[in-house]
């Protein structure tokens, strides 16, 4: 996908189709887990969508043979999706965070788009979930019949169940981890700035560093790892 305004199209025109499909947006950490984990990997290759959510993968993109990838931000595609949908009628349904979280959401959502469709919610649990209170989500879920359910349950964890979520229950999925929090006002969302130096991560890692400090200090080595590997290989041959 070329750039954000594509990716929005692309996926109203999913959901107003009601096609199926799990949809997710990566970064270096996630492009770590894929490189050390086969089926976290086989997720990723057989999904619907991925979009390059951090900016280090866009610029690895201009270094390394293939198409160039313009950054597509969970936090903007978001807000985009919902506010283009609402001429096409799309329908939304938000997964995981807390009640309190979610509640902040709806009326934040439903106060900057007008008309916006807010069709359910649900919590995560923050524990893996017993059959009875999975068939319970899956009922809601399909209750409410909507063109799109929007998981904030962080990563890895949101990318397997947008595929169970799909391949399960029949919806387009998409992940989007923090983002909730970001615009139900419980977490800050890094200063626009940071984005285009590409340093969005070392704003999240200096607001949360005991829970982020192993995802962005071993996962961005170990993408950099891959790329510096694939540009000798490269140079190699």
């Amino acid at each position: 996908m070329a750039d954000r305004g594509q990716a929005v199209g692309h996926l109203i025109e999913l959901a107003r189709a009601g096609r199926p499909g799990d949809v997710h947006l990566a970064n270096s950490y996630v492009m770590s887990l894929a490189a050390r984990d086969p089926e976290y990997r086989r997720i990723l290759i057989e999904s619907a969508a991925v979009y390059p959510d951090g900016k280090p993968l866009s610029w690895a993109s201009r270094l390394l043979p293939g198409p160039r990838l313009s950054q597509v931000r969970g936090p903007s595609l978001f807000p985009d999706v919902l506010d283009r949908g609402r001429t096409r009628g799309v329908r939304h349904y938000l997964l995981g965070n807390t009640d309190e979280v979610l509640e902040a959401m709806r009326r934040e959502l439903e106060r900057r788009f007008p008309g916006v469709l807010i069709v359910g919610t649900h919590k995560s649990y923050f524990r893996p979930m017993t059959d009875e209170e999975q068939r319970a989500q899956d009922d809601d879920i399909r209750a409410a019949d909507p063109d799109i359910v929007w998981v904030g349950l962080g990563t890895p964890l949101q990318d397997a169940e947008t595929r169970r979520l799909a391949q399960e229950v029949g919806v387009l999925a998409i992940g989007v981890g923090v983002v909730f929090d970001f615009v139900a006002g419980t977490k800050p969302e890094a200063p626009a700035w940071t984005t285009r130096l590409g340093v969005e991560w070392l704003f999240r890692l200096c607001s949360e560093p005991r829970r982020l400090w192993r995802r962005y200090l071993v996962g961005n080595a170990v993408f950099l790892w891959a790329v510096l590997r694939q540009l000798a290989s490269r140079t190699r041959s």
